[in-house]
This record gives C-alpha cells, sequence and structure tokens, in this order.
C-alpha cells in the first residue's frame, strides 16, 4: 500500500514542505496542529482554553478526513510553551476523549513554536 496524502479545508492548510497528513498500512500519522482557524487563518490565542480546542478541532478534522476518528488514536505529541498551562490545556484534552480509552500521550514543554503559540500538538491513529 503506498503512503497516501490526506488533505482537508476543515483544518489550515500546511505552511512548509509538509501535509496535512500521511496514511500508509492502516496508520494516519497527523502533522502538529497550531490554533489557526481554517476559515480565516486567524491565531486563535485570546486564552489557553480557545487556543487548544481550536487545535483540538483542527486534529478532527483531519484525523476524519483520513478516515478515522478521535476514538481511533493511538498517540497524542503535546508540546507547550509554559507548563503553568498543563492543567487547563488537559482539562480541554480531555473532553476530546473517553478516559478509559483515551490514547498514550507525550507533553513535552519547549522553548518556541510556530508562530509563538501556546500549545500544538500531533497524533498517529489507526484507520480500519
Amino acid at each position: 500500500m503506498p503512503k497516501k496524502i490526506i488533505q482537508t479545508d476543515q483544518a489550515p492548510a500546511p505552511v512548509g514542505a509538509y501535509n496535512q497528513a500521511t496514511l500508509a498500512h492502516g496508520i494516519l500519522y497527523v502533522s502538529g496542529q497550531i490554533a489557526l482557524d481554517p476559515a480565516t487563518g486567524d491565531l486563535l490565542t485570546s486564552d489557553i482554553e480557545t487556543e487548544t480546542r481550536r487545535v483540538m478541532d483542527n486534529l478532527r478534522a483531519i484525523v476524519e478526513a483520513g478516515g478515522s476518528s478521535m476514538d481511533q488514536i493511538l498517540k497524542c505529541e503535546v508540546f507547550v510553551s509554559d507548563m503553568e498551562n498543563f492543567g487547563r490545556i488537559n482539562t480541554v484534552y480531555a473532553t476530546y476523549f473517553d478516559e478509559a480509552t483515551a490514547p498514550a500521550r507525550a507533553l513535552v514543554q519547549v522553548a518556541n513554536l510556530p508562530k509563538y503559540v501556546n500549545v500544538e500538538i500531533s497524533c498517529i491513529a489507526l484507520v480500519e
């Protein structure tokens, strides 16, 4: 099975040499998403909850475009600019998953993120 490129206008277009996601052998690899509104291109960073919701909505749009769903996400990688925001980010993040079947996750504080946002999340999902 060759690699398939996944693109949707329901999430922000890539701004570099990458795609929203790639699919191979039943596994969907979703590129890191930030809080860009796909309709306007605006960054939604007024507060960390709004920012996290937009990131998660972008992820969901790409996961669904790839033929999967949030309950089929195997792992998320969360990058934050300030670990002090972890609790607030986690509160929003948790609303997108059933706690009993939530994916594996790594969360790392980094020095900077694209466009100096506060959170970026990527994921890997199963496509059945």
